[in-house]
């Protein structure tokens, strides 16, 4: 109204009270007809009032725009009437809101849309006023009771993009202004306005599951990322919520859909940091206590394996060793002198990692057409092994290695329970259903044949002829396995049929008070990696043995490795670091280093995939060095790990 009232002329009788009237009568006819007839005033009732602003935009006066504003904002029942397609009905489904969202966009488009030096004279803009009508109508809506919310979730899922995104953009700025206000001294204390965060952050959550409820969602989840917090101590609200956990005292962790992955990152190494230290220094008491002599090899998990039995040396090693997952890392292998100072470590992971995930080793299969991999068979009798998996992709996040694995988003998925805001680390994660929406991310040919099983309208026993019975090769041999008891005898029918595509292969639940602040996306790029590669960012961050940035061979690497296409970009960086993808923290967390080879210049680079070190021989030309870095980066395995 404010903005509006900025326009109106002074000459305020050269409008008729007759077509004010006319115009305010036609919104409040909606209140006494029919759903059908209101329906027809409000498509009338947008083309007049675009009409009205239209010839305010010409003429320059805005009253008749600003008596409209004035009356209709004036009380609810005016709201109601001028608003919802019929001002009698309630609001009693989630499909409609009753709102007729053409009219009110109209309108509130028009005020956005009005002159720059219009905007920018208007004192509401400034006045910090404006943020406190705003922290009460977010704390009214915060307040409503779980079933009205459930309704209000349901209605923004059917916003279009351009309409959501400003909502969660402006929330993620009041919430940003709150915090690290420009001048403070126009602000009430923080004493008087403590709920006003924990409003925005309730309202906010409205907005995330229903972005959730959309397939694909309307805006990326990175888009609730509110990268202020990344200022703030993230540790005090870790602990806040550790020790309080879904109580009244608020912390952003019970909402982590506005913590960004990287400063989800800094809180877990930070955690595992204080959790390493504790659990050792209570190892060193213990010992003291029994006037014991301390040995220092107790401060760590100490791994010693063969490389010759890399997997059962590992698996035993972790096993007797289990309640001392939570301390630093060491590795050594027994017959090599070497002190592990986190080269070892990874080198231990690339190894493990390629042995368990061989197709030789029979574990798991690789599926080119989905680029993941897979459990081989439905059948095990020791699931010894693929546990170790599991501690190695913890251990991986826990000390901060990047593992060159891919599995399905859905594996991920399985490790989170459904989104529960406010967050509680009480709540029990791992218990999820699968479909063939997570198939098709595993065997999308499969999964394809599934769905027409499903949807057959014929006589799916007599036209399909299957049983509850599958069939796949193993080592080069066909294994038949039944998907129930007696499944090779149970014919697949109309009735039936759904038995036959559910999915029973998770069936233990997973623990993890961490777990709670990660979405499955967030899970993965933590074990394994953004796919994101920015160049120009490693260039920045990288460091030189031998070599300065400006010397002519060090300016034909970057010429030529900048102008890669992505894969082959990809195959550099799996050459010298052993995954072709990104630590959270960005390329400059890889401290790539490349270091001259004093070496023949006939010679093909040399990468040390433990350091990220890439040696490079001093070549005379561009071309000598693409067709050299080429032939390194494309024929590297098998090459073995140096």
């Amino acid at each position: 109204i404010s903005t509006v009232n900025q326009k109106k002329e002074a000459t305020e009788n050269r409008s008729s009270p007759t077509h004010l009237k006319s115009r305010i009568g036609w919104i409040l006819l909606i209140c006494s007809v029919s759903l059908c007839n209101s329906i027809h005033f409000l498509i009338t009732g947008i083309i007049h009032y675009l009409e009205d602003v239209e010839k305010a935009k010409s003429s320059g006066d805005w009253k008749t725009v600003y008596d409209f504003y004035l009356t209709t904002f004036d009380s609810f029942p005016e709201l109601s009437a001028a608003f919802k397609k019929d001002a009698s009905a309630s609001f009693n489904t989630i499909e409609d809101s009753g709102i007729n969202a053409k009219f009110v966009n109209a309108v509130y488009d028009a005020l956005l849309n009005t002159p720059q030096d219009i905007q920018k004279t208007n004192p509401q803009f400034n006045n910090t006023s404006t943020y406190v009508i705003y922290a009460h109508l977010l704390r009214q809506t915060a307040s409503l009771v779980e079933a009205d919310h459930h309704f209000l979730a349901h209605w923004f899922k059917k916003l279009s993009q351009k309409r959501f995104k400003p909502l969660v953009e402006r929330l993620l700025q009041f919430i940003s202004l709150r915090l690290f206000p420009a001048k403070p001294e126009e602000f009430p204390p923080i004493s008087k306005c403590s709920w006003w965060i924990p409003s925005a952050s309730k309202v906010l959550a409205l907005l995330n599951t229903a972005n959730n409820l959309v397939h694909p969602p309307l805006i990326p989840y990175t888009d609730f990322y509110n990268s202020t917090l990344d200022h703030i101590d993230l540790m005090e609200e870790y602990h806040t919520w550790q020790s309080f956990g879904n109580s009244h005292r608020f912390s952003f962790c019970q909402y982590p859909f506005v913590i960004s992955i990287a400063a989800k990152k800094i809180i877990i190494q930070r955690d595992s940091e204080q959790q390493m230290i504790s659990i050792a220094r209570q190892s060193l008491v213990d010992k003291v206590s029994r006037r014991q002599r301390p040995d220092m090899n107790m401060l760590f998990l100490n791994m010693k394996v063969r490389r010759t039995h890399l997997v059962s040396d590992s698996l035993d090693e972790l096993t007797r060793k289990r309640a001392d997952l939570k301390k630093k890392l060491k590795v050594t292998f027994v017959g090599e002198a070497g002190l592990d100072m986190g080269g070892l470590t990874k080198e231990w992971f690339l190894l493990l990692i390629r042995q368990i995930f061989h197709p030789d080793y029979g574990m798991f299969t690789y599926h080119k057409d989905s680029y993941c991999h897979w459990f081989s068979s439905f059948k095990c009798d020791n699931y010894s092994e693929f546990r170790l998996v599991g501690i190695l992709m913890g251990l991986a996040v826990y000390n901060s290695i990047t593992l060159d694995i891919r599995f399905p988003p859905c594996c991920y998925k399985k490790l989170l329970s459904p989104p529960i805001v406010p967050s509680d680390q009480n709540t029990p994660v791992g218990i999820c259903s699968v479909t063939t929406d997570d198939l098709c991310q595993i065997m999308p040919e499969l999964a394809h044949g599934l769905s027409e099983l499903l949807s057959y309208e014929g006589n799916v026993e007599e036209d399909f002829y299957s049983t509850f019975q599958v069939f796949q090769e193993e080592f080069g041999i066909i294994k038949s396995y039944n998907l129930k008891p007696g499944g090779d005898k149970i014919p697949v029918t109309n009735q039936n049929r759904k038995g036959n595509c559910s999915f029973t292969f998770f069936d233990h639940h997973f623990s993890s008070f961490l777990m709670q602040l990660l979405r499955p996306e967030e899970v993965e790029i933590l074990v394994c990696g953004s796919p994101e590669l920015d160049m120009h960012a490693l260039q920045r961050s990288t460091q030189y043995d031998g070599y300065a940035k400006t010397d002519l061979t060090i300016r034909y690497f970057w010429d030529v490795v900048l102008g890669f296409p992505l894969d082959l970009q990809k195959k550099l960086l799996h050459f010298t670091t052993g995954s072709d993808r990104v630590p959270v923290g960005g390329m400059a967390d890889l401290n790539f280093k490349i270091s001259k080879n004093e070496t023949s210049t006939n010679w093909l680079p040399v990468a040390h995939t433990c350091f990220n070190q890439l040696c490079l021989p001093p070549y005379k030309s561009k071309k000598d060095l693409k067709q050299k870095l080429i032939i390194g980066i494309s024929n590297s395995e098998g090459f073995g790990l140096e």
